[in-house]
């Protein structure tokens, strides 16, 4: 039974209003009708608006309504998106693949009456897209680019190891420079503590404190 609920079949999409042509107006009702439920939910304007912009990218990419969307097709459009001179990351394929299963989940849920109104004006129905078989497995901690994960613990404990000697060495060389080392070992400890950045800590390597990193 199709209820009132923000995103409902009647709420997006007038019955009394008949299309020229159907499909583009049944897309657009249903981005309307997605948009007005994550609005109901509190969502942020941000939020929906990139969910929206996703959606319509998988439309132009397969030349498909999301009534016609297989997951051969949601493979395709991830794979593509992993590919070329500019691949996307892991973790980002991710969340392209929970969105997309997001806007598949709600035309199927029968509270808004999609698969209804689908099968009676165009004879096909939304299906699953992604499904654990072909999304991307979370295997690991972190996603992201190798070059800017976080150091794990022996990391920053070898990292802190080796600013802290060097108040001690340039002492006993008997040179210039070790109340700046000291003020370098205690900056970047702060840094971490606090997870701030360098430029947040008072300068850079060349007008504040100098790096250790």
């Amino acid at each position: 039974m199709i209820t009132e609920a923000p995103g409902a079949v009647p709420l997006a999409l007038a019955s009394n209003v008949v299309h020229l042509d159907p499909e583009p107006a049944m897309f657009a009702a249903m981005r309307e009708g997605w948009a007005r439920q994550q609005a109901a939910r509190v969502l942020q304007k941000e939020t929906i608006g990139s969910r929206l912009r996703l959606v319509e990218r998988v439309g132009e990419f397969t030349g498909l309504y999301p009534w016609q969307w297989t997951p051969a097709d949601g493979d395709a459009f991830i794979a593509d998106l992993r590919s070329g001179p500019k691949p996307i990351q892991l973790s980002t394929a991710r969340t392209y693949e929970v969105m997309i299963a997001l806007f598949v989940e709600y035309l199927l849920d029968t509270r808004y009456g999609w698969v209804e109104l689908c099968l009676d004006r165009l004879c096909e129905a939304p299906q699953e897209v992604l499904r654990e078989g072909n999304s991307v497995l979370h295997a690991v901690e972190y996603e992201g680019d190798p070059r800017r994960r976080p150091l794990d613990y022996d990391e920053v404990q070898a990292l802190f190891d080796a600013a802290d000697p060097r108040v001690k060495r340039i002492r006993g060389q008997g040179r210039k420079g070790a109340l700046t080392a000291l003020r370098d070992a205690a900056v970047l400890k702060t840094m971490y503590a606090y997870g701030a950045r360098r430029r947040q800590a008072g300068g850079n390597c060349q007008t504040g404190p100098r790096c250790v990193m």
